[in-house]
C-alpha cells in the first residue's frame, strides 16, 4: 500500500474485511458485531458495503425500538445510539429510526434509585438524580453510553424537537459535568471513587467532548485534549480526540502512520473517518 493515502490505507483495508452477512466483527474474519459495522458503514457512506452494513443491522432492531449487538445477542443495547447517529447521517426518516430514538429516552442506568440518589449525595462523588446511559438495560450509566446517546438524541431533537428530548438532552450533560475529573477531562464514569480523585482519560475525554457539542465552558477540556492528542501511544484516543475537536470546530493536525498492526477494524474505521477527508460528519450533532 506504498503511496496510498492514509485514508486510502483504510478504506481498502475495511472494504476487504467485510463478512459475508454484510457486516465487520473486531477483528477480520470474526463474528460481526455492532461496534465495529456501524463505524465500517460510516466510513464507506455512499458504496454498496455500506448499504449491505445497513441491511444486516435492520435485522439487529427488537421489537422494543432497540439494536441487539450482534445476531447472537437477544437484548438491546447502547449501540442503538450508533444506529441512530447512522441513520440520521444517511438522511433516513422511518418508524424503525423513530422507535430507536423513543428507545434512547427510556434508557436510563440503575443507579437513579432513591438510595443510590441520597447516598451519591452524602458522599458528594456523584449526582445520581442526573441521567446517564447504561451499556444495557439494568446497568449502571456510564461517560461513553451517555456520550453516543446525547450525539444521536441531538441528531434527533435537530430534525423533529419536543420537550422530551430536551429535558433528557439537558440531564445527560449536566451528568458529565457532574462526573468530569478535576484535570478538566473524563474518566470512565465518575470524577472520584472512595474519596480519591480519578483521573482522565483520552478515549473517555474525546466521547464526552462529542456528547457536548454545543455547550461552552470547554477550554479547559480542549487543551487537556490537544495535550493528550500529543502524549497518547493509542490509536483509538487519537483517533476519537481528532473527530471531537473537529466536531467541535477546532483545528488539529491531520493524522498520519502506517496502518495498525493488530489489523483492529474498529480502529481502522475510526481512523477512517478522523481523517480530514473522512467522514467523521456522522458525529456532528446540534444543540437542542
Amino acid at each position: 500500500m506504498a503511496g496510498r493515502s492514509y485514508l486510502a490505507q483504510r478504506v481498502d483495508r475495511l472494504r476487504g474485511s467485510q463478512n459475508a452477512d454484510g457486516g465487520w466483527g473486531y477483528f477480520p474474519g470474526k463474528a460481526s458485531w455492532l461496534e465495529p459495522t456501524v463505524y465500517a458503514a460510516m466510513a464507506l457512506h455512499g458504496e454498496p458495503a455500506a448499504d449491505r452494513a445497513r441491511g444486516l443491522l435492520a435485522t439487529w432492531q427488537t421489537g422494543d425500538g432497540g439494536w441487539r449487538s450482534s445476531a447472537s445477542v437477544r437484548e438491546a443495547g447502547w449501540g442503538t445510539a450508533l444506529c441512530v447517529s447512522l441513520a440520521y447521517g444517511c438522511g433516513e426518516a422511518s418508524p424503525a429510526l423513530d422507535k430507536g430514538v423513543d428507545w434512547l429516552l427510556q434508557s436510563v442506568g440503575a443507579e437513579t434509585n432513591w438510595f443510590s440518589i441520597v447516598l451519591g449525595l452524602i458522599r458528594r462523588e456523584r449526582d445520581f438524580r442526573l441521567k446517564a446511559w447504561p451499556w444495557k438495560p439494568g446497568d449502571s450509566g456510564w461517560v461513553e453510553p451517555t456520550a453516543h446517546a446525547l450525539v444521536a438524541l441531538k441528531q434527533a431533537s435537530s430534525h423533529s424537537p419536543n420537550s422530551a428530548l430536551t429535558e433528557r438532552i439537558e440531564s445527560g450533560e449536566a451528568q458529565l459535568f457532574d462526573v468530569r475529573s478535576r484535570d478538566g477531562g473524563w474518566n470512565y464514569g465518575a470524577r472520584a471513587a472512595l474519596g480519591v480523585d480519578l483521573p482522565s482519560y483520552p478515549e473517555t475525554t474525546a466521547l464526552a467532548l462529542l456528547g457536548l457539542q454545543g455547550r461552552n465552558s470547554l477550554d479547559k477540556a480542549f487543551d487537556l485534549a490537544r495535550q493528550q492528542l500529543q502524549e497518547t501511544p493509542s490509536p483509538l484516543g487519537r483517533a476519537w480526540l481528532t473527530i471531537a475537536l473537529r466536531m467541535h470546530g477546532l483545528p488539529v493536525t491531520d493524522l498520519s502512520g502506517a496502518l495498525n498492526n493488530e489489523h483492529d477494524v474498529m480502529i481502522t474505521a475510526l481512523e477512517a473517518l478522523a481523517a480530514a477527508e473522512g467522514n467523521h460528519w456522522f458525529m456532528k450533532a446540534k444543540k437542542a
